[in-house]
């Protein structure tokens, strides 16, 4: 097979890919169908993972009881977030929408299979949460693929993962790495919505490459 030729266009493409990349929490209430997204796992299901160990589980969650359980899940720990803040902190995070649970038409819920016998644990026994690591690979993978089909997605993190996985009824051994909610986007931007909001401003390079 012959190698592509990912020329500077490309790659200057491919930049801006990854620049437009946003976490995603204000959706359209339009529908996606479950083949595009089912088309964008596969894609997802190419990241790289240690041993070759495919540890991703992909749970479409379409159950209104089971949504239900997850947006109580992000209120409560929510509420608990907030209280942990005061002054400008406080006031920034009341105003922030940190969640398009109740918008997004598709909710993905995203787990480690830590018992898999896939890859016969190569490159685990050392580090074991080299697993979650792959699944999180699979995850940006998800996340360029999604973008550069127009549709946005967003990771849930304010939430109980034990409460969550219980609602899900999910194997034993599975452990959640992610909630995503996915969609199209209601707007769109190219600066973080934290950086808008002046929550935080993105680090400079020298401040996160080290020579030793």
């Amino acid at each position: 097979m012959t190698h592509p030729d990912f020329d500077a266009a490309f790659r200057a493409e491919f930049r801006q890919l990854v620049l437009w990349r946003r976490d995603v929490r204000r959706f359209r209430t339009d529908p996606v169908a479950r083949e595009r997204i089912d088309a964008l796992l596969e894609v997802a299901s190419h990241a790289p993972s240690v041993g070759l160990s495919q540890p991703w589980r992909f749970v479409h969650v379409e159950s209104e009881a089971r949504r239900r359980a997850v947006i109580e899940s992000f209120t409560q720990a929510n509420e608990q977030a907030l209280a942990g803040y005061d002054g400008e902190k406080y006031a920034i995070y009341a105003g922030l929408k940190l969640a398009g649970l109740k918008e997004a038409p598709v909710h993905l819920a995203v787990f480690s299979d830590d018992g898999t016998h896939t890859g016969s644990g190569l490159g685990q026994q050392t580090m074991p949460e080299t697993l979650h690591y792959s699944v999180v690979a699979a995850i940006q993978t998800l996340w360029l693929a999604a973008r550069a089909d127009g549709i946005g997605m967003g990771w849930v993190s304010i939430l109980d993962p034990k409460k969550v996985t219980q609602a899900l009824d999910v194997p034993a051994g599975w452990n959640l790495v992610a909630y995503l909610c996915l969609g199209f986007p209601a707007e769109e931007h190219l600066d973080p919505e934290l950086e808008r909001h002046h929550w935080e401003v993105r680090s400079d390079l020298d401040k996160v490459v080290f020579t030793r």
